[in-house]
């Protein structure tokens, strides 16, 4: 076997982010040959993820980006088992690295984006097995989504101060000008907030499953069903005003003034910006 020195273990060490112990003996086992040493740390990682697949993934962040012009942004959960993980320096340092790979994925949804997407020569799931590896959790990409504007418009982002929850909404506009009023930008922000504060399920009636909507009607109508029939329509179309108001983003009353909907407080934005506003599509990630 060959001489493994100090000097080469703290090289793989600051190579791989593992401890000296675990550098030392993947050194042993490899003969003193850096990469295949590096192969087995990643071997282990591998094996960590595999041995603690049916863990639960609890704690983490959600992670956004955004590209400097406000063109694109994504938004991405980073889980992992325990909240001291999530405290720690190799999280975050994982949650700085995760953004770097948001900025460069090609696809607009669902992990697989993120974690096949290669970074000077490196993938995301290389890296993400290191950490694991390092750790002795399982990580992994819970949810990743991206949007891209393709006229004018923006995307407003919101995290919580306590990073287990975040939404991004994308607003069209009539034009750049208004896309990049202040204005706008403060309701981009505030519909992010809102989305991540009041948990709606569609952007409007239309959006909602229509399974849904008839089994919710179904209810309602079951639960007055003694009435006659003109009054239990009534009832039935009172309740389900209520429940898009609670569900559909449009008809939600503002979290910051219950006194309009999102839709009507937009429609203020825009008109005061000096022209027109839709929201196209959001999405609100949580961990937990």
């Amino acid at each position: 076997m060959a001489e493994i020195s100090t000097a080469t273990v703290v090289k793989l060490r600051k190579m791989s982010g593992q401890g000296m112990m675990d550098c030392k003996k993947a050194l042993e086992e490899a003969n003193g040959d850096m990469d295949k040493a590096m192969e087995i740390l990643r071997k282990k990682g591998m094996a960590t993820l595999a041995k603690r697949a049916e863990r639960e993934t609890s704690e983490g962040a959600v992670v956004s980006w955004q590209r400097p012009d406000g063109k694109s942004a994504a938004l991405a959960t980073l889980c992992c088992e325990t909240d001291f993980v999530a405290r720690s320096d190799d999280f975050l340092a994982m949650a700085d690295a995760i953004r770097q790979y948001m900025s460069s994925a090609k696809g607009s949804d669902g992990p697989e984006a993120v974690l096949q997407t290669v970074v000077e020569g490196r993938g995301f799931q290389e890296i993400l097995t290191e950490c694991i590896s390092k750790i002795g959790e399982k990580m992994q990409v819970g949810d990743y989504v991206r949007f891209t504007l393709e006229g004018p418009g923006l995307i407003g982002i919101y995290v919580h101060f306590n990073k287990k929850v975040g939404s991004m909404v994308q607003i069209d506009t009539s034009d750049t000008n208004i896309a990049g009023s202040p204005t706008m930008k403060t309701a981009a922000s505030d519909i992010a907030m809102h989305v991540t504060a009041s948990k709606p399920l569609a952007l409007d009636i239309q959006s909602l499953d229509p399974q849904m909507v008839e089994r919710e009607k179904a209810i309602y109508a079951e639960q007055v069903q003694n009435k006659p029939p003109e009054i239990v329509k009534r009832i039935v179309e009172g309740k389900m005003k209520k429940f898009y108001a609670d569900y559909c983003l449009l008809q939600q009353p503002f979290v910051k003034d219950d006194t309009k909907t999102v839709e009507q407080m937009l429609n203020e934005a825009a008109k005061q910006a000096g022209g027109k506003a839709t929201i196209k599509r959001f999405a609100r990630f949580d961990v937990g």
